[in-house]
Formats: structure tokens, C-alpha cells, sequence
């Protein structure tokens, strides 16, 4: 596997312990506010997403048009200033909305170029190393993020913006990746024609909605614990959650750790188990009542979740590389996902509005992943050949 990968692995934990750390300051600031809606975290989950849709015909494009490496540079420096304005007291939603468009350009570019630097024979293992680095970022970057907001929110996004900047200097050591020309014309319209190409496949409809029905069980997970936690488990201040959450994230990162010899990408239908799993864990949160037994379903979550994406991202990249080019193939699956984590997000976001219980919605949740992964895994063969098997 190409030494690069290393920088790159460098530099994605940095810019998503940054991510991270954000979100997890943003949500100190809003709970040390007076009586905050039941409604703006969600809300703050939702603007970062947009981004995602809004600019997914056009970002892939960037990412196979320029050099991915200094795709990643410009993206940095996007994210580090939205945690200026939030430095600056700017509306927590628009500055937050800007990180959200700095994620929305450095992720097709950081996925797209894994291809060019593992290769097939290392596609899987790399994606694993990339979800591991994230998680890993996640765990570290929303714990010490909170605590370092519950102590002094100026410090806490000082040190992001920091962060995003050494992030991007990593960059620099890799290669530029390689270039695909762009058909000239509409990019909307050339984003839709190759979305209805692309999913012309079972297997590469099933590594889409797969990925989209992962990202929006996570997302909402993550919102519903922020409100399920201070109700059941009495939990009142970000540190607490974010601890709490931490065995989400540690769960990832064993299961992105296990799958590499279990869920080769020649046997990609096993992903729905871990699916379902996943779905069935989420319904057994909702009966739990205690923190010890909650950070235990939340490992077992996370490992079954860890377990279901990876061989997806693996066989999204190898699909796109194939034929609209990886960082296009990125841009659609972020499209699909950020879409589906919207409509998740959005609809706990009115249930909370209404005052509905965070249980139930955990019920719901989990009803809705066992059901929808058993829709869109039928049509997919047992084994199928990798696109290309070189």
C-alpha cells in the first residue's frame, strides 16, 4: 500500500477531532444558554447537512477535476473559518452551516483519492484504517471538546481553528492524486444523468442506500441521545453525553477492525446482518435505563454499525473509480446520505417540537433500519465479482 496513505490518515484524524470538537462546543454553548428550544440541536445537526445536498453536483467534480490533495487544503481552511465566526458570536446556525460546506468539499476529495493509494487488493483495509482514524478523531474530539467548552468556549475554537490548519500543512506531503476531465454543460444535470446511471446496478444501489441508511441512523442516534441522555440517565452537561456517546465511536472502530476478514467486497450482501444488528440494538436502547447497560448496547451499536460501512464506502470508491470517478461517486453517496440523515434529523427535530419521547423515536428508528435494509439488499446477488478484479 502507497506510504502516502500515512499523511492522509494524519490529516483526517486532525480535521475531524476539529469536527467534532465543534459540534460538541457548539452544544456547550447552547445548553449553558437560558431554556434553549427542544429544537435547535437537531437544527444545528440539519444546517451542517445541507451543505451536503445542496453542493453534491458540483463538489465530486471539483474533487476529480483538481488535485484531491490541495482539494483538502481549501476545505481546511473553509472549516477553520466557520469556527471563526462562531469565535466571533456569528449565529451558531451560519457559522455552522459554513463548517458543513468545507466537509461537503473535503469529502469526496479524502475518499476519492483512497483508490489511487490502496488499490483493490487494499481498498477495504484502507477504508478501515480511514474509518478507524475518524472514529478514533471522533472519540477524542467530542470528548476533549466539551470539556474544553465546559471550561472556556474561546479556547475550545481556538484550538479547532488551530487544528484545521495543521491539518491542511499535513496535506502537502501527499501526492496531487490524478485528474478526470469533466464533460462541460449543466452540473446538475450531469450529476442526475450519472445518478441514474450509477444505481442502474443492485450492487451499486445497494452501496448508496446503504451508506444512506447507516449516515441517517447514526445522525439521529446521535441527536436522540442528546436528548435521551439528561431524561433517562440524568445527564445535564455536554461532557457527560459526550462520554457517553464515546462507546458509539469505540464500537465503530472495533467493527471497522473486524470486517476487513469478514465482509470481503466479493460477499458485500453479508453487510445487511451487521444492518440489522444494528437496527436491533438501536430498538434496546430505548429499554434501557441505567449508564453501564447504555454504554454497552452503544459499543455493541457502534460495532455492528462499523461492520456495515466500511466494505460499502470500499465498494463505492471501486465502483465510482471504474466509471464517474471516485470523487464523483463520493459527492453522490454524500448527496444520498446527507439527505437521508436530513430527513431523519428533520423528523426527530418536529417530533421534538411536539414534545414526543426520545424513546419512542429510538423504537421508531430502529424499526426503520431493519426494514429498509431488508428493501434494498433483495435484489442483491450472494457474491459478486469487484469491478475490477485486477
Amino acid at each position: 500500500m502507497n506510504k502516502s496513505i500515512y499523511p492522509l490518515l494524519v490529516a483526517q484524524f486532525l480535521s475531524a477531532f476539529a469536527d467534532n470538537a465543534i459540534l460538541f462546543t457548539v452544544i456547550a454553548m447552547v445548553m449553558q444558554a437560558d431554556h434553549p428550544p427542544p429544537w435547535y440541536v437537531p437544527a444545528l445537526q440539519s444546517v451542517f447537512l445541507v451543505a451536503f445536498v445542496v453542493l453534491a453536483p458540483w463538489v465530486g467534480g471539483i474533487a476529480d477535476r483538481h488535485p484531491k490533495a490541495r482539494i483538502l487544503i481549501v476545505a481546511n481552511l473553509i472549516k477553520a473559518g466557520g469556527a471563526g465566526l462562531l469565535l466571533l458570536q456569528v449565529e451558531p446556525l451560519l457559522a455552522y452551516c459554513l463548517v458543513g460546506v468545507g466537509a461537503a468539499l473535503y469529502s469526496p476529495a479524502k475518499y476519492g483519492i483512497l483508490p489511487e493509494l490502496a488499490g483493490h487488493a487494499g481498498l477495504v483495509k484502507a477504508n478501515s484504517w480511514i474509518e478507524g482514524s475518524t472514529i478514533l478523531a471522533i472519540l477524542t474530539g467530542m470528548t476533549v471538546g466539551a470539556r474544553l467548552a465546559d471550561y472556556s468556549v474561546y479556547w475550545a475554537l481556538t484550538s479547532t481553528i488551530a487544528l484545521f490548519m495543521v491539518s491542511a500543512a499535513t496535506t502537502l506531503f501527499l501526492p496531487t492524486g490524478l485528474r478526470k476531465p469533466i464533460p462541460e454543460g449543466s452540473k446538475i444535470l450531469l450529476f442526475f444523468r450519472e445518478v441514474r446511471e450509477f444505481l442502474a446496478s443492485p450492487r451499486s444501489r445497494f452501496a448508496v442506500l446503504g451508506a444512506s441508511l447507516f449516515w441517517a441512523a447514526a445522525a439521529a442516534v446521535r441527536v436522540i441521545v442528546i436528548a435521551w441522555a439528561p431524561a433517562v440517565l440524568l445527564m445535564h452537561n455536554a461532557s457527560d453525553i459526550a462520554d457517553l456517546t464515546l462507546f458509539l465511536a469505540i464500537g465503530i472502530v472495533a467493527g471497522a477492525a473486524l470486517v476487513p476478514r469478514l465482509i470481503p467486497l466479493e460477499h458485500l450482501r453479508r453487510a445487511r446482518l451487521p444492518a440489522y444488528a444494528m437496527g436491533l440494538l438501536i430498538v434496546a436502547l430505548s429499554f434501557t435505563d441505567a449508564v453501564w447497560p447504555a454504554r454497552a448496547v452503544l459499543f455493541l451499536m457502534g460495532t455492528a454499525g462499523g461492520m456495515f460501512i466500511v466494505p460499502i464506502n470500499a465498494a463505492l470508491q471501486e465502483i465510482g473509480q471504474q466509471g464517474i470517478g471516485s470523487g464523483g461517486a463520493v459527492a453522490m453517496q454524500n448527496f444520498f446520505q446527507n439527505l437521508a440523515m436530513l430527513i431523519a434529523v428533520g423528523g426527530y427535530t418536529a417530533a421534538a417540537a411536539e414534545a414526543n419521547q426520545p424513546a419512542i423515536a429510538l423504537i421508531v428508528l430502529g424499526g426503520l433500519l431493519m426494514a429498509a435494509t431488508f428493501v434494498v439488499v433483495r435484489h442483491l446477488p450472494e457474491t459478486t465479482p469487484p469491478a475490477n478484479p485486477e
